[in-house]
């Protein structure tokens, strides 16, 4: 049986990419705006794709400084940069698409790959997305 540590909250209203999402502890209440390139207004507001973007790395990160410990490895400065794509399928269905890069100076290639592979087998964003959507990840020192 799965034992559910935390539930975040989040509500969306108005006309969902040009809406609002407010969080059930009002750390997160942001206006959202459809992207430019979507033929929306762009503009100062944030959208779907870099919310989930952000969380992604975050957990990424997350993952990634735990098996580090695991491994007794040392991360100076381990940054992740996720890039969300919204995508039209050959069917016309819009599909997300993610990459993650780790930079983990100080490490040399082969052991930066090796970390990331096993953040990737322990992520739960990663393991949400697995099978459902194409993720890429990998490593620059």
């Amino acid at each position: 049986m799965t034992q559910v540590l935390y539930t975040a909250e989040v509500t969306a209203s108005g006309q969902g990419r040009d809406g609002e999402v407010v969080s059930s502890d009002g750390v997160i209440d942001e206006k959202l705006a459809t992207p430019k390139e979507l033929g929306g207004p762009g503009g100062a507001h944030t959208n779907p794709e870099q919310l989930f973007a952000a969380g992604y790395s975050a957990c990424f990160l997350s993952a990634l400084n735990l098996v580090a410990r695991q491994g007794k490895v040392e991360l100076a400065s381990a940054t992740i940069t996720a890039n969300v794509n919204l995508n039209r399928s050959d069917e016309g269905r819009f599909i997300l698409s993610a990459s993650l890069v780790a930079h983990l100076p100080g490490l040399e290639q082969g052991q930066a790959d090796q970390l990331v592979a096993q953040a990737h087998q322990v992520c739960p964003y990663s393991h949400a997305t697995r099978r459902n959507i194409e993720v890429s990840v990998s490593a620059t020192v």
